[in-house]
């Protein structure tokens, strides 16, 4: 079966893969890829038609630094509504026009961000209701960078004392850009807010289940098999013995496995 898809791209956060996790607990197939990846390699990603939307994650580092990581260009060209999340909002910023600096007060842990704008990614989501009737969202921040300057055609999306741009919006190209990290649960809507990006903006069909894996990798490698042969080399580690087990459900005896250790390659 033929899933449509998300892409994240890990510039080095240490909880990218929790990202992933809460897509797939949205039904939604994802894969991480390393955010280097080429223009070339995500425009032949995108180029079966699958591809639904992109995520950003977090990173250690600053964007305004001479070797910092970018997201491939081709990235913001293809046309599919974009998630940056942290770090993913700033390379976002800078690379579209807005500028990123060193902040004077940083933010790690619990927070509070007013929602603003009523964009389509946090309309309707809120934790509490100020006086004044404006919504707030309890977040977790980590970042000592923040965004200054928007870039052209964005809008503020939300916002606190510490950091007046926590997040902005470009809902003509369907962009999105958060300063806090929706992945972790210390953020209260953080799923709601993920599943409204890859189900509502990214009109993302839900169905890919996890249990559903190992049927459908099987006849993959049936059809790519066909009556061939086919040697693999077993270290023994859970890679490798996760495929041996797929690939010999598949295919049987047309399976030979190999002891493969580091010794071999020395």
């Amino acid at each position: 079966m033929s899933h449509q898809k998300i892409l994240i791209l890990d510039f080095g956060s240490q909880v990218t893969q929790l990202i992933a996790r809460r897509v797939r607990e949205a039904h939604v197939f994802c894969e991480v890829h390393p955010c280097d990846v080429s223009d070339e390699w995500v425009k032949a990603y995108a180029a079966d038609g699958n591809l639904k939307g992109v995520i950003l994650s977090g990173s250690h580092a600053s964007v305004y630094e001479d070797e910092t990581d970018k997201a491939p260009q081709a990235v913001f060209e293809l046309g599919v509504p974009v998630l940056g999340i942290c770090y993913g909002m700033q390379t976002m910023a800078q690379q579209l026009g807005g500028k990123v600096e060193a902040g004077k007060t940083r933010e790690f842990g619990s927070a509070q961000i007013r929602a603003r704008g009523h964009t389509a990614l946090l309309d309707g989501i809120v934790d509490s209701t100020t006086a004044e009737g404006h919504g707030m969202l309890d977040v977790w921040m980590s970042h000592g960078d923040k965004v200054i300057d928007m870039p052209p055609g964005f809008k503020l999306m939300a916002s606190n004392d510490a950091c007046p741009i926590a997040g902005m919006a470009d809902e003509a190209r369907k962009f999105y850009a958060v300063q806090f990290h929706p992945e972790v649960t210390h953020t209260i809507k953080g799923q709601q807010i993920l599943e409204r990006f890859v189900l509502e903006i990214c009109g993302t069909r839900a169905d890919w289940i996890m249990g559903d894996y190992i049927s459908e990798a099987v006849a993959r490698i049936r059809e790519q098999v066909g009556t061939e042969e086919v040697i693999l080399g077993l270290s023994g580690g859970v890679d490798s013995s996760v495929a041996a087990a797929l690939i010999h459900r598949a295919i049987g005896d047309q399976l030979t496995c190999v002891l493969w250790t580091t010794a071999c390659c020395a």
